[in-house]
C-alpha cells in the first residue's frame, strides 16, 4: 500500500518530520536518523507541540507514528549534556554551593514537561498507531506505551532501560505499561534488569497486535489499518478512545457513568444516520470533519 506522502507545511519540526499519505491519516516520524532517533530537550518539546496540534486538526483522524532509519529509538539522547544537566543525570555538572532542596525544585519542575510530550498522544483523541522497528529502548517505551496500537517488525525490540543509567522510568512506562500488558510478575521483571523483549515475547504479551517481517512491510500494514479508522466516524472513534482512556483509570461504575454522559450529545450525531443508511444500502459512508 505504498504511497506517495503530501508533506504538511504547518508542521515543521526539526525532529519530526509530519506527513499525510492518505486522507485523514497523518504520519508523524521520528527524524534523527543520525542520532538513532535519541530524544533531545527539542524532541520532547516539538512532539508535545505536534500531538496537541493534531489533537485539534479536524484533517486528521489517525496518526501513525514510525521512524526514520535503522531503529525506532535510543532513548534519551546522552550526548545533550545541557538537557542531562535539567533532568538531573549529568553528575559532571553539580554545583558544591548549590543548595539540594533548590536542585531538586529545579528537576521537580522539569520533569513534568517530558510526561507531558507522552501524554499529549493519550490525550489526543485521535488513535495512534505505533510501528516500531529495530531498537526501542528507554523513553521509546514510553512513546509507545501511550499510543492507541503498536506494531512492530521481527527485528523490533524494546528494552526498560532506565536503571542501566541509574534512574527509574519517569515518563509514563512504569504507569501505562503494566496495564497494556497486565503481567505484574514480568513487568517488575523488564524493569528491574532492563533485558530486551523481543517481538515474538512482546506479541504474546500483548504488548503488540501485530506482527511484520521487514520495515516496509510494517508501514503498510500501519498505513491500511490507519485508513480502514479513519473511514469510520470520527465522532464514534473519537468518544471510543476518550471512554477507554478514562475506564481504564476508574471503576466500572464510574466508566459507565461518563459514557453515558459522554453520550448525552454524541448520539444526537448525524453521523449515526450516516453510517446506518450506508451500511441498509451497502456503500462507504461519508463524515463530515470533526
Amino acid at each position: 500500500m505504498a504511497t506517495e506522502e503530501t508533506i504538511l507545511s504547518d508542521y515543521k519540526f526539526e525532529t519530526l518530520r509530519v506527513t499525510s499519505p492518505q486522507q485523514f491519516v497523518y504520519h508523524v516520524e521520528l527524524n534523527r536518523p543520525n542520532k538513532m532517533n535519541a530524544m533531545s530537550k527539542r524532541f520532547f518539546r516539538e512532539l508535545t507541540e505536534c500531538f496537541n496540534r493534531i489533537a485539534r486538526d479536524s484533517d486528521c483522524r489517525v496518526v501513525v507514528v514510525s521512524a526514520a532509519g535503522r531503529m525506532f529509538t535510543a532513548g534519551l539522547d546522552l550526548t545533550d549534556s545541557a538537557f542531562l544537566s535539567e533532568i538531573g543525570s549529568n553528575p559532571g555538572t553539580d554545583d558544591e554551593d548549590t543548595d539540594a532542596a533548590r536542585k531538586a525544585m529545579a528537576i521537580y519542575h522539569v520533569v513534568p514537561t517530558l510526561q507531558e510530550s507522552m501524554t499529549s498522544i493519550e490525550k489526543c483523541l485521535k488513535p495512534v498507531i505505533a510501528a516500531v522497528h529495530g531498537a526501542c529502548v528507554g523513553g521509546g517505551v514510553d512513546l509507545v506505551s501511550a499510543c492507541d496500537i503498536r506494531m512492530c517488525s521481527k527485528d523490533a525490540w524494546f528494552s526498560i532501560k532506565e536503571v542501566d543509567i541509574g534512574v527509574s522510568a519517569d515518563v509514563g512506562t512504569l504507569q501505562r505499561f503494566p496495564k497494556v500488558v497486565g503481567n505484574d510478575s514480568l513487568v517488575r521483571e523488564l524493569a528491574y534488569t532492563s533485558r530486551a523483549l523481543r517481538t515474538e515475547e512482546a506479541k504474546e504479551l500483548g504488548f503488540v497486535s501485530q506482527t511484520f517481517p521487514d520495515k516496509e512491510s510494517l508501514i503498510n500494514g500501519a498505513m491500511e489499518l490507519a485508513t480502514h479508522i479513519a473511514s469510520k466516524s470520527p465522532v464514534a472513534v473519537q468518544g471510543t478512545k476518550a471512554n477507554l482512556v478514562y475506564s481504564r483509570d476508574h471503576s466500572v461504575q464510574e466508566g459507565l457513568d461518563y459514557v453515558k454522559t459522554w453520550n448525552m450529545a454524541m448520539l444526537q450525531t448525524e453521523d449515526m444516520i450516516k453510517a446506518v443508511t450506508a451500511r441498509l444500502q451497502k456503500e462507504q459512508a461519508k463524515f463530515s470533519k470533526l
